[in-house]
């Protein structure tokens, strides 16, 4: 995460605490994310600006 880090991005502490509970890891079932950290950053984005998803910044993806 160093090109598209955002200073209010979720920390690295934090992000060893969430990761294993979210889907889309190799070995469950489904599908394998792309990136759930850029993804639960850029929901944490538009939760704090109150943004539609249309004004999300390219750094965050599709």
């Amino acid at each position: 995460m160093q090109a598209d880090y955002h200073r209010h991005d979720i920390t690295d502490g934090k992000w060893a605490v969430i990761e294993p509970h979210l889907p889309g890891q190799r070995g469950q079932w489904g599908g394998i994310a792309e990136d759930n950290r850029r993804f639960f950053n850029a929901v944490c984005w538009i939760l704090r600006t109150g943004a539609p998803w249309r004004d999300l910044p390219p750094d965050y993806g599709k």
